[in-house]
């Protein structure tokens, strides 16, 4: 069967730009060989929230004196925290299911490989293949976790997110090596629930793409809760024979042994772009990743790529980002580009992180001349009254434009606040304007404004 687009993977980026396809009016497949979502729906954003969200229930359970009700013997439930987590996945796969249905995307079950002449071929799960034709093919087909070579995932003593997502038991000790996203974020849940854990970081601060200032109140926070954190810390080897697995760890202070139940690998993730016809076809590769020009054409003719599978960032909100952009430019709309310097990052642990933008380390190595404004939550009433005070607002301003560099947010759903500096860095919104924007007050968010006039030596306001 002929189509005008195919896309290859159901993701956050393929789901995308099949949808945004048809409503384009293109006659558009999606095949898919897993759950539609992709990894990001059933194994990756979505659930890991749900998890996140039980352990902070939890947490307000276990403190409720601090805010006036008692609750005794509280205990969390291992089978129905997981399961609330897959219910949740589950619903949102049918929400792409409907969506696909509503926009008249076809569903091709199976494996997809590129061949040449723009054809596709699918492979189902017994293993008979069908051949579809496309004026454009979307590849979309995202990552998987990456581990070390001396400590390849079992999934048992060794295991990654999707086995740290659907555990039958806690176990009683866990070393968590690497400490972005992923790694920070399991290491908290665990610990929320009461597992013993070590979190091991190569770099010298925890959550490295983040600001200093960031990854050092996160640090507290995690030894505050009882994790041991290990950073500028080196894992050579992982020995798994005897019931505890075994870490040799090197540190500044020498050779280190960490014992623990299972180890979770958080090291990154790899692209999937073995056995889909890239090798055949001679599409241009750079370091295991597609190389794509401006509108995400590939090398070859009517091939395109997005999503953590080409050089930009591996993060759901870039890849869905692409997507638009990617069928708006083969639709002729004449896109505006992706600014990839003003894509926001978050962790949901508790405190949560937001950011965008550069960070001052960053700002010094590349000899700008910025001011810092910065606001703690500890005098912010809203944070104070909801017992959550942990945390800040750092802004670094072009001290010649007076425009944002950076913003660094640590604190109590500072997720849902970094969209709004996002618009503002894209507009060009100065620091002065932010403080003659009137904030509703008591918010979260005025601590925007505080940061703003801090960074101008203004008098905070509340």
């Amino acid at each position: 069967m002929k189509y005008d687009i195919i896309v290859i993977g159901s993701g956050p980026g393929g789901y995308v730009a099949a949808i945004k396809a048809a409503q384009l009016g293109f006659n558009t497949a999606v095949v898919e060989c897993n759950e539609l979502g992709g990894i990001c729906l059933n194994w990756g954003c979505i659930p890991t929230k749900a998890l996140l969200k039980s352990a902070q229930a939890l947490h307000y359970a276990e403190n409720g004196a601090s805010y006036g009700f008692s609750a005794e013997n509280v205990q969390a439930d291992l089978q129905a925290i997981v399961a609330r987590s897959r219910g949740v996945s589950a619903t949102m796969n049918k929400g792409i299911e409907y969506l696909f249905k509503k926009n008249n995307v076809q569903v091709i079950k199976g494996f997809g490989k590129v061949l040449a002449g723009g054809k596709v071929e699918v492979s189902s799960e017994d293993d008979s293949k069908t051949v579809y034709e496309a004026d454009h093919i979307i590849l979309a087909t995202g990552s998987r976790a990456a581990s070390l070579p001396f400590a390849p995932i079992d999934g048992e003593k060794i295991i990654c997110y999707r086995q740290a997502l659907v555990p039958d038991r806690l176990p009683k000790s866990l070393a968590v090596i690497g400490s972005g996203a992923i790694g920070s974020e399991f290491a908290f849940f665990y610990r929320s629930l009461g597992v013993d854990v070590t979190l091991i970081e190569f770099m010298p601060q925890i959550l490295p793409v983040e600001d200093e200032d960031t990854a050092a109140q996160i640090s507290r926070s995690f030894r505050k809760m009882g994790m041991k954190v290990m950073v500028s810390s080196s894992v050579k080897s992982v020995d798994t024979s005897g019931d505890l697995c075994k870490l040799v760890v090197e540190t500044k202070r020498g050779e280190e042994i960490v014992e623990a139940e299972q180890v979770l690998s958080a090291v990154g993730v790899r692209p999937n772009t073995e056995g889909i016809g890239l090798e055949e076809l001679g599409v241009e590769m750079n370091r295991g990743k597609i190389v794509v020009d401006g509108n995400y054409k590939t090398s070859v003719d009517g091939l395109y790529a997005i999503g953590d599978i080409i050089p930009t960032q591996a993060l759901a909100h870039v890849a869905s980002a692409e997507a638009e952009y990617c069928v708006k430019a083969i639709a002729g709309k004449n896109p505006a580009p992706i600014d990839y310097g003003n894509i926001p990052g978050c962790t949901y642990i508790t405190p949560e992180v937001a950011s965008v933008g550069i960070t001052e380390k960053k700002a010094k190595e590349q000899g700008l001349d910025y001011r810092v404004g910065k606001f703690p939550f500890t005098a912010s009433g809203k944070a104070t009254a909801a017992g959550s005070r942990d945390g800040f607002v750092k802004l670094i301003v072009d001290a010649a434009t007076d425009r944002i560099l950076g913003a660094h947010l640590v604190g109590d759903n500072v997720s849902e606040m970094i969209g709004g500096i996002v618009v503002a860095r894209n507009m060009g919104v100065t620091a002065k304007q932010l403080v003659d924007s009137v904030f509703p007050h008591p918010t979260m968010s005025e601590a925007i404004m505080e940061a703003a006039a801090a960074s101008g030596n203004e008098a905070v306001h509340i």
